[in-house]
């Protein structure tokens, strides 16, 4: 093995506190395996990590969802040997490197006929988008649902998944070109109007009745646009920061926008077991393979690029999903 690498952080910060460090992943333990990383996905939970906002003990790796080929398996490991393709979201940052140890209940196989890079790009956005339409509230045909961001890494899978799923799909994004893309995958109505004209504009296209579900990872700048937009006993999922935390909301709130429910989830929290990862992996990998969602990379990164990544993504330059390549 040549030289393995990761990029870390020491200090909590912007892009400039990435650093690359050579180190030995060592030989996996029992229970382990360890990937020689095809490519990892960049989300936004991996800036959250980095400016602190999700502290975590210094230093520490980054990057949380990646691909590629078993080179090593641990004793006790059933299931998984060298040359097969895996994928993996982790709960504990680190895929931003060459090479990941990690538990083999933590790792799926990749199916024949999907990529590393497609399932670097897709795995944990993929079990967010799962999370957000089937398991926090699973979205009944006919029933109405706003999607922020549409063009981004979550979002994209959010539009056509919801459309398979029955759902009515009003897209929400940044710019009129995004809107299209969104438009072009499948949503419904497509919007890429000021947050402060958003909810006016649901209310009017749902002929006043709102949005039954609201799936928000923007934040702050959404906040008030998602509570105005929701419709009567509905659901506002939020599920992201990308313009800072959501300020915090009065119970009394929620009666006054139409006794609304809103959830705040982790997608860790539900595939907590190898049983819920693989229902999860194999609903996605599953709706990926029979063509219902197409997985767009838009950007491709060296990993020693991973700052300018970083930027592209909060600046909101992205579309699709951003991998970096080792």
């Amino acid at each position: 093995m040549s030289d393995p690498w990761r990029i870390i952080f020491r200090t909590t910060g912007g892009p400039e506190v990435l650093e690359r460090e050579t180190f030995d992943p060592g030989f996996p333990g029992p229970g382990q395996v360890r990937v020689k990383v095809s490519a990892s996905g960049v989300n936004f939970i991996d800036t959250y990590h980095r400016a602190g906002l999700y502290p975590l003990p210094l230093p520490s790796g980054l990057g949380t969802e990646f691909a590629g080929m078993v080179d090593a398996v641990g004793p006790d490991v059933r299931g998984f040997s060298p040359g097969q393709h895996v994928a993996a979201r982790i709960k504990r940052p680190g895929s931003y490197a060459t090479h990941v140890i990690l538990s083999a209940d933590e790792l799926v196989r990749v199916p024949a006929g999907i990529s590393d890079e497609v399932a670097a790009a897709v795995t944990l956005k993929g079990l967010t988008a799962w999370m957000l339409l089937e398991k926090c509230r699973k979205l009944e045909p006919g029933q109405i649902v706003l999607v922020h961001s549409a063009a981004g890494g979550v979002g994209s899978l959010l539009v056509p998944w919801a459309k398979a799923m029955g759902g009515v799909v009003i897209a929400h994004a940044g710019s009129a070109e995004k809107a299209d893309r969104a438009r072009a995958a499948g949503a419904d109505h497509s919007l890429s109007c000021s947050f402060d004209d958003l909810a006016a504009k649901v209310c009017k296209l749902t002929g006043g009745h709102g949005a039954d579900l609201v799936l928000d990872g923007v934040g702050a700048a959404s906040w008030a646009a998602s509570l105005g937009a929701i419709a009567r006993r509905g659901l506002i999922v939020s599920y992201g920061n990308a313009s800072g935390p959501v300020p915090p909301v009065a119970p009394l709130e929620l009666s006054r926008a139409g006794s609304v429910f809103l959830t705040r989830p982790t997608m860790f929290d539900y595939t907590r077991t190898p049983e819920e990862l693989a229902e999860g992996c194999s609903r996605l990998f599953g709706l990926i393979t029979d063509g219902t969602l197409s997985v767009e990379i838009g950007q491709r990164y060296p990993l020693a690029d991973v700052a300018h990544a970083h930027r592209a993504l909060e600046s909101r330059k992205t579309v699709g999903s951003t991998i970096l390549i080792p």
